[in-house]
């Protein structure tokens, strides 16, 4: 088979101790000048956070290419062992599109938006977490530790166990995991529990979704989840739950907050030229007294609307002036084939060219809105150049932006105004904390970031910059990865373990 970008591995020998499995590989294809194809980094945050635990583990990492009808062979792009998971454009459409991300995703965000519930989606998930199982059963070594990402591929634990008993496996949940009374809903409840409880290590962002996992377990099969630790028999003893093993097993469900590589948001904050854009982006803007900013995937659940409906309240009565602020607003495209989505897009533009039309003027706009995504450099000018940073999520598993900008924050200046349902909120809790549904505290928190005192600022980024620096994306991956062997030793832990 033809190479097209990266170098060819061989997947007939290439086998790793560490194996990362997503729906999406780390890497955006693209086409170069001369028109050959090669591949990129990709921007998103499961990337960030995991890119540097697959470099200093030299692991392999099974995922998708975000082509549908790819043949791409295994290969080898910036240093990562890249083996891909070919989808079709139907099972794109039903199991990503569909299955995924119009039933999973909104029951996961407390049903913000309505679930579908589609047997045909359903069977979809199915057959292409099994490819997925089967992908990693290949490429794992004997012993190998696997590390399967988010709610696309929640039945891959238990089918990767039912090929490969001899590997340790964790999971890790990068959304909230609901109560089970919306749980409950989920007509597949059964199968997508014990999906889970394949894996020797279930990770969540909050200790309160941890709590619901366990309330599941419960709730469904009667056993008992003390400490945040499931009980598994041998295979054939008890009805359920079946470890899947010939001796009885231990799960632990646990919250791992992520984070992010703080120390390079620091390095490109004390670049000359990301500084010297941070500058022009506020002359562009007018050299408004305040710039706030929003950063978000152009989605139901991250409270954009509710951010727009404060900031223009307060611009009609008079407590925010359009020539002194801005609100600038980074809406990178989500999912644009999804009805929902296209949705929204329509009603987020609408809302930004009447609120500019009401209180804009020749030489102001009230809100700067931007529907594309940005390169890292650019988006830390734009936080480096913002006073204000609005993260107003309706649910969220974590929310990574909240600490991109207070890592940023160098000089210990500027306000987070943060919602108390973003997994961030557990951590960061020197941010103005706000419920996004209240559109009066919202207001309130806006114009208390606005008028906040220098020192009170300072104090309060100083220390929340404390925790974003010291908790980051090392501490977050060492934190599950030392739990994981703990649960369940590799191989050849075990064995320098006897050797001992």
């Amino acid at each position: 088979m033809a190479q097209r970008g990266g170098t060819s591995i061989d997947s007939d020998t290439e086998r790793y101790d560490f194996v990362v499995v997503s729906n999406r590989l780390p890497v955006d294809r693209v086409v170069r000048r001369d028109g050959t194809p090669d591949w990129q980094p990709s921007p998103g945050g499961l990337v960030t956070a995991l890119e540097p635990v697959m470099r200093a583990n030299d692991g392999g990492w099974v995922g998708w290419t975000g082509t549908a009808d790819d043949d791409q062979g295994p290969f080898e792009a910036d240093g990562l062992h890249l083996h891909p998971v070919p989808l079709s454009a139907g099972e794109v459409e039903r199991y990503y599109e569909g299955f995924s991300n119009d039933t999973i995703w909104p029951l996961y965000h407390d049903v913000i938006a309505q679930p579908t519930y589609n047997r045909e989606t359903w069977e979809t998930y199915v057959e292409v977490n099994r490819r997925f199982a089967e992908a990693s059963a290949d490429v794992a070594a004997e012993g190998a530790m696997v590390w399967v990402q988010d709610y696309q591929l929640q039945l891959v634990p238990r089918m990767l166990r039912e090929r490969r008993p001899d590997l340790v496996i964790g999971f890790f949940n990068h959304i909230p995991f609901p109560a089970y009374g919306l749980f409950s809903q989920l007509p597949w409840r059964r199968q997508i529990v014990e999906g889970l409880l394949g894996a020797d290590l279930i990770g969540f962002q909050r200790r309160a979704d941890a709590g619901n996992f366990l309330r599941a377990v419960r709730r469904l099969f009667h056993v008992p989840t003390p400490h945040g630790r499931v009980e598994l028999p041998a295979a054939g003893e008890g009805k359920w739950p079946n470890s899947m093993s010939d001796e009885p097993r231990t799960v632990v469900a646990k919250h791992f907050p992520i984070s992010i590589d703080a120390a390079a948001y620091v390095q490109l904050v004390e670049t000359e030229s990301v500084r010297a854009r941070a500058a022009e982006i506020r002359r562009d803007l007018g050299d408004p007294t305040t710039i706030m900013l929003g950063v978000d995937r152009l989605d139901y659940t991250k409270g954009i609307r509710h951010r727009f409906a404060a900031y223009a309240e307060l611009l009609d009565e008079g407590k925010l002036d359009v020539d002194d602020t801005v609100l600038v607003q980074i809406a990178s495209p989500s999912r644009e084939r999804v009805e929902t989505y296209k949705a929204l897009r329509d009603e987020i533009e609408l809302t930004v060219g009447r609120v500019n039309g009401e209180f804009g003027t020749i030489k102001h706009s009230a809100i700067s809105y931007l529907h594309h995504g940005y390169p890292r450099e650019e988006m830390v000018a734009l936080m480096l150049a913002a006073d204000i940073m609005l993260v107003t999520a309706l649910r969220d598993g974590m929310n990574l932006v909240a600490k991109e900008y207070v890592a940023t924050r160098a000089d210990d200046d500027g306000v987070l105004v943060l919602s108390e349902f973003a997994g961030a909120a557990d951590e960061l809790k020197q941010a103005l904390l706000v419920n996004p549904h209240d559109i009066e505290g919202l207001k309130r928190a806006i114009l208390a970031a606005v008028h906040m005192p220098r020192q009170e600022r300072r104090t309060r980024m100083h220390a929340l910059r404390r925790r974003v620096l010291t908790h980051d994306v090392e501490h977050w991956s060492r934190d599950f990865l030392s739990a994981l062997a703990e649960v369940r030793p590799t191989a050849s832990a075990q064995a320098a373990a006897e050797t001992d």
